[in-house]
């Protein structure tokens, strides 16, 4: 075998047919093909995993019952294979507490940076402290120009009240004659002052008065010695006539010249030419009494105590009780308007009796009708004190008290109560509102306070990657020498991965983006970024179809960064549909020729260029452009529209847009144009709280008008259909309970008394007890992998023989899950209600799949379609609003024309379609686009064009039309090619 390359021998996993190809070493190789017909297998089952096992196999026994072990794959053998990564679309990161930031390893340098050359200020009142030596504020003094006078003090007091006569006494006792009370000099033998004991008073003792000199540093050091023991380690540095830039020689926290007094502090001419420095030998503000902890990296960790937020415990959010949840309806009667309160409990009822009878209204008074100021103490209590009166079994009880209020009874109760039951019910009408004590930076005050350049490590945060990577570029000019000296590996490291990530088309991100709310996409390029940052060598990559969520302006950045990776001496095996991707790679394996059962094996594997002249290569046809999608020949007009008004949340710019009925509609747009948060923090949860009245928090919005015109509104977006091998397409679409009917319906079953759940293989009773219904039995092999096997009782069918006696035509039940869903549909042409549902399976590109294939083997571009075929076989009046998110994720250009043949079929029954989508050949199909940018991040957020793709392609600042101009005819703007190649090089000539 050649070192050259990765040879797979024998490949048999899930539909791979015995597969035998060779992967070339240190290249490009993009593995595509139609959706089912092998690439996952081949890639991440196969090659990816047999390289996970043999690695964790080289461990020792110890070392592998800790990390677990992989199944060996159905392969026969794997030669060749380097260290393997997957970088697929899974997002990993679901916990809270997870952020860009943290993922990248970002926020632990910035944390390094901030511990070790951070100043530290103070958080109420701003002032720079510091914590110093003796020997240290010494050396200060003696940088201030030679015979600069100077009194070093001891402050003993400040702002108390007192007239102070024994500590006057005890400082003569001690040696002291001179002390400044309020900013005046006093000499204790001569001119003690009398106080009034009802004021708050500042007393300073003078130590020394001297003239700065090298040939009095003896002097000064056991001066300042002697005022940091008398006053606990704080030394005050006086200037009665300051030369300029004194203040800035000695910093310290309380720095203050002409007219720059501390708050409260009045001008009494005493200090209108002087300057008053405090130094401490501990890292305190002298000037608020506030002791600030020992700087640490663990300091700036929202994940630690010792940096966390106290209130939000490093979440940035807290749970409240939401005026909104609360009163939902305005309009219904003050004895029912309060949702958490029902008026037929007996405590709830008195209330509002009574206090309706406090302020003399009738409890069937509309809320809405009462004044401001009733609806107020209603909810949050009483100003003045309410007679309550109520019967018992033992007479009538009465008692004077405060209304608490519904809102404050609400949060009490949810501290105070045992009961979850109770604490869950309160939550429902809880909202989560960023925290009022951090502002959401998670972080707590003393650690906000630390600054770098004038920055703290929070308004780094709330950067952009490409904002931040302005922000770090040249900061050692603005840092002295020392901190220049510890900064600079550290910057340097930091520069570095906010560079990887605006490679990869990151850019607009913000660095305190929370990880669970990134795209598959944006998560796998995450990963990738971390990868070109660790420098690997002769390592082979996996990834599933990076190009996913990517606007094609940005795909040339990705594909840099893929032959950056393999430049470096690395192997990619990249599964991709994306044709610009595979017009890069130095090689194509296209798996085939059909889905399911007919694929599984390698049409071709060679240059792009043999793959074109391959006739059974359906790709080749696609890349040659000998089959294309069409454009359709008419657009449809709109029936009505959908208007949102001045959304706001996260980039979206106060927009306002208008979504046309009765049409299909692509919304696109560059990654982080604020595409995701108009459809679905906006517009759907928008409808969602209108339509149902439910809890659902939209994004910040003023109004959705023309609700009347749509009766229901669907999202099918990214999410999994199902994580057990209980799950599967039968399930799913509901298809499995009509079979089941049609099985309790047989006369056998009504002979033995079958009931519709003895056809499940959920619940005992019909299914085989010795695998519970699997199919399959798990073995543990202790420290060796767990090996499944079909059951032994049951033989991989589910059900126990008593069950599999009933017959549907000839088949059992166990017969009819392992049909595909084209061999069902023909089985079952007399049941239009599972016809239906199966008829929807095939039109979604998914007739190879068998209706019982678990879950968890489904390609992420079939679980979609399997998601998306149970949305339609629900019943609809023709007034549906769907709302799509990128469904041609995992589609082959063949695929994706089946897609959207559906996706017009929908629309011709009187449905509004909605997707957001990145793929031209379906957004050429639609018959309007709303573009939004022009860029990602604080830059997007805009409407840049709307109308059909023929408008938006004549409009010159749409990336989006720039790019359709090639695929649709009759657009008539001059030089169309050569501006859009030269808007979509322009992002790459910014970043050189």
């Amino acid at each position: 075998m050649s070192k050259d390359i990765i040879e797979v021998r024998g490949a048999e996993e899930h539909n791979l047919k015995d597969v035998d190809v060779e992967i070339p070493r240190e290249e490009l190789t993009v593995v595509t093909g139609l959706s089912g017909s092998g690439k996952s297998s081949l890639a991440f089952e196969t090659v990816y995993a047999e390289g996970q096992r043999r690695y964790i196999e080289s461990l020792s026994a110890y070392a592998r019952n800790f990390l677990g072990q992989m199944d060996k794959p159905q392969v026969e053998n794997v030669e060749g294979l380097s260290p393997a990564i997957s970088i697929d679309q899974k997002n990993a990161a679901n916990n809270p507490r997870s952020t860009v930031g943290t993922v990248t390893e970002l926020h632990d340098y910035l944390r390094l940076l901030y511990a070790r050359v951070g100043t530290p200020h103070c958080p109420e009142c701003g002032r720079e402290v510091g914590e110093q030596s003796a020997q240290n504020m010494v050396s200060r003094l003696l940088e201030l120009p030679e015979g600069t006078r100077a009194k070093l003090c001891a402050p003993v007091v400040r702002d108390q009240k007192g007239a102070f006569e024994d500590l006057f006494d005890d400082l003569v006792g001690e040696g002291y004659s001179r002390v400044e009370v309020d900013g005046e000099e006093f000499d204790l033998t001569l001119d003690r002052p009398e106080l009034d004991e009802n004021y708050d008073h500042t007393i300073d003792v003078v130590v020394d008065r001297v003239k700065i000199s090298p040939d009095a540093r003896s002097r000064i050091t056991d001066s300042v010695e002697t005022a940091l023991e008398e006053a606990d380690g704080t030394l005050k540095v006086i200037l009665p006539d300051p030369a300029e830039g004194a203040a800035e020689t000695l910093g310290g926290s309380d720095a203050r010249a002409t007219g720059d007094l501390a708050d409260g502090e009045e001008d009494d001419g005493a200090t209108s030419d002087r300057i008053v420095v405090e130094l401490s030998e501990d890292l305190a503000c002298t000037h608020c009494g506030i002791d600030i902890s020992e700087i640490e990296t663990r300091s700036f960790s929202f994940n630690s105590p010792h940096g966390a937020c106290p209130e939000c415990e490093g979440l940035g959010e807290t749970k409240e009780v939401s005026e909104d949840l609360v009163v939902t309806d305005p309009t219904k009667p003050l004895k029912h308007v309060f949702e958490p309160w029902s008026y037929d409990r007996t405590y709830y009822s008195r209330q509002l009796d009574n206090v309706a009878e406090h302020f003399g209204v009738d409890l069937s008074t509309p809320f809405e009708e009462l004044d401001e100021s009733v609806q107020r103490q209603f909810l949050y209590g009483t100003d003045s004190r309410v007679h309550f009166e109520w019967r018992t079994k033992n007479g009538t009880r009465e008692k004077t008290e405060r209304f608490e209020g519904v809102i404050p009874n609400l949060e009490r109760r949810h501290v105070e109560t045992d009961s979850d039951r109770a604490r869950e019910h309160i939550e429902e009408f809880m909202a989560t509102t960023t925290c009022p004590a951090c502002e959401g930076t998670r972080l707590k005050a003393e650690s906000r306070a630390v600054l770098v350049d004038g920055t703290s490590i929070t308004e780094v945060n709330e950067m952009s990657i490409s904002d931040a990577l302005a922000h770090f570029e040249g900061m050692e000019e603005n840092l002295s020498a020392r901190d220049r000296k510890i900064a600079e590996e550290i910057l340097k490291e930091i520069r570095a991965r906010l560079g990887f990530m605006t490679e990869v088309g990151l850019d607009y991100l913000t660095l305190d983006r929370e990880a669970s709310t990134l795209s598959g996409g944006e998560s796998q390029r995450i990963r990738l970024a971390t990868q070109i940052g660790s420098g690997l060598v002769g390592v082979l990559y996996v990834l599933d179809e990076p190009s996913i969520g990517l606007h094609q302006r940005d795909n040339d950045r990705l594909l840099n960064t893929l032959e950056e990776l393999r430049d470096l001496g690395n192997t990619l095996l990249v599964v991709e549909h994306d044709t610009e991707t595979m017009r890069r790679a130095d090689q194509i394996i296209d798996m085939g020729p059909g889905p399911g059962k007919r694929g599984g094996e390698v049409v071709v594997n060679a240059s792009m260029d043999e793959v074109i002249d391959t006739e059974e290569s359906v790709t080749g046809e696609y890349l040659s452009g000998e089959r294309t999608i069409p454009v359709p020949d008419s657009r449809r007009e709109a029936d009505g529209e959908l208007t949102v008004r001045g959304a706001r949340q996260h980039n979206l710019a106060d927009l306002d847009v208008s979504i046309p009925l009765g049409t299909f509609t692509a919304i696109t747009g560059v990654s982080g144009s604020g595409k995701s948060t108009l459809m679905h923090d906006v517009l759907y949860k928008g409808l969602v709280r209108r339509m149902n009245d439910t809890d659902v928090n939209p994004g910040e919005h003023d109004a959705i008008d023309g609700l009347d015109d749509i009766e229901t509104v669907r999202l099918i977006d990214q999410s999994p259909i199902g994580r057990t091998p209980r799950s599967n397409p039968a399930t799913y679409t509901n298809v499995f309970d009509h079979i089941r009917e049609l099985f309790a319906e047989t006369s056998l079953s009504k002979q033995r008394g079958y009931e519709v759940g003895r056809f499940s293989f959920n619940v005992k009773g019909g299914r085989c007890e010795g695998c519970g219904g699997q199919g399959t039995v798990t073995i543990d092999m202790n420290f060796l992998s767990d090996v499944t096997v079909p059951c032994e009782e049951c033989g991989g069918a589910r059900y126990n023989d008593e069950t599999l006696d009933v017959t549907y035509k000839g088949a059992t039940i166990a017969d009819v899950l392992d049909m595909t869903v084209e061999e069902a549909y023909d089985f079952f042409e007399s049941h239009s209600g599972i016809r239906r549902r199966l008829e929807l399976l095939k039109d979604v590109g998914l007739g190879y799949m068998r209706l019982g294939q678990p879950s968890t083997t489904l390609s992420g571009g079939e679980a979609q379609r399997v998601k998306l075929a149970e949305e339609l076989g629900k019943k609809d009046s023709g007034e549906t609003l769907y709302l799509l998110d990128e469904p041609t994720t995992g589609l082959h250009p063949e695929d994706e024309r089946k897609l959207i043949d559906v996706l017009h079929r929908l629309t011709d029954d009187g449905n509004t379609v909605v997707v957001i989508e990145h793929e031209l050949d379906l957004i050429k199909n639609a018959d309007q686009i709303i573009d939004l940018g022009p860029e990602g991040g604080e830059n997007g957020g805009v409407l840049v064009a709307q109308g059909t793709p023929e408008d938006v392609a004549r409009t010159e600042a749409s990336y989006t039309g720039q790019y359709l101009r090639d695929l649709l005819p009759n657009v008539d703007l001059e030089g169309p090619r050569a501006d859009r190649d030269t808007a979509a090089e322009q992002p790459a000539a910014d970043d050189d």
